[in-house]
């Protein structure tokens, strides 16, 4: 059966892989970008986020099967967190309405292995309590002590969506939708916005000590789109709340055999 999607960061890289993607499988798909999508879009602020949702949702006539959000950046600034936090989460706040058209509505997002780096707690609960403001005055802070420090509006902007995600996955406005929420963590995803970095030795020694991933070594965009598109499809009617470590290896290389004794009994 076919269905209507709308892809968030459709014109480039994992965005476009899925948008491809899902047409070649018949389905019809509504692409939110900076341009040269259906959409044309700026999600690093509340006024293009409402907008986009509301013209997305309009050309989609008031339903949609499935969001799947891509959109981000990785700079060490700022607008990095406002794309990639606010620019998900009320972009498919906005979406809500269309989804609860749907018989099967579906949603995901794209997290990142930066979620488990070190964040900036005071960046995080800004997000997860809905103050722009504030994290742009500390994301700002930060990119303003360097590039190092500036990393943390990536890494901060990761670890709030994915933790957004777990909470929001069973709310009522989510589970008591009956539309299942997760993200996907890529590894290193070989795109237009890494080749650069990867073509030298030195980058992709670097990379990979962040990122060590013994399976398959760096992956195709089409193995996070793949999926992304399973999560949003029909066949997912349970899993919630989860982000979804496809990477290589890289998460149980780097957090090891043992997730699970933090409850354990003392």
């Amino acid at each position: 059966m076919t269905r209507t999607y709308v892809v968030t960061g459709a014109a480039s890289g994992i965005g476009a892989t899925t948008a491809a993607a899902l047409r070649e499988q018949g389905h019809t798909v509504i692409g939110v970008d900076l341009k040269d999508v259906e959409v044309p879009a700026d999600l690093s602020t509340p006024e293009g986020r409402a907008d986009a949702a509301e013209r997305a949702s309009a050309l989609a006539g008031g339903k949609v099967d499935g969001v799947i959000a891509c959109a981000g950046i990785a700079a060490p600034i700022a607008k990095t967190f406002s794309i990639n936090f606010f620019g998900v989460t009320e972009f498919l706040t906005g979406m809500l309405p269309a989804l609860r058209n749907s018989d099967k509505p579906r949603a995901a997002v794209v997290s990142s292995m930066a979620s488990l780096q070190q964040p900036s707690a005071e960046l995080v609960e800004a997000g997860l309590s809905g103050n722009e403001a504030l994290a742009i005055e500390v994301g700002t802070a930060l990119a303003e002590q360097g590039p190092e420090a500036g990393y943390l509006n990536y890494s901060s902007s990761k670890r709030a969506l994915s933790r957004w995600v777990r909470r929001e996955s069973i709310s009522e406005a989510w589970a008591g939708s009956s539309i299942p929420l997760n993200a996907v963590a890529p590894g290193t995803v070989i795109t237009p916005m890494t080749e650069e970095l990867l073509a030298s030795p030195e980058g992709a020694a670097m990379v990979d000590a962040s990122v060590p991933m013994p399976l398959n070594y760096h992956q195709p965009a089409r193995s996070i789109a793949d999926l992304l598109i399973w999560l949003t499809s029909e066949q997912n009617s349970h899993l919630a709340g989860q982000t979804i470590y496809c990477d290589g290896g890289a998460d149980a290389t780097l957090r090891g055999d043992d997730i699970w004794s933090w409850n354990d009994a003392k």
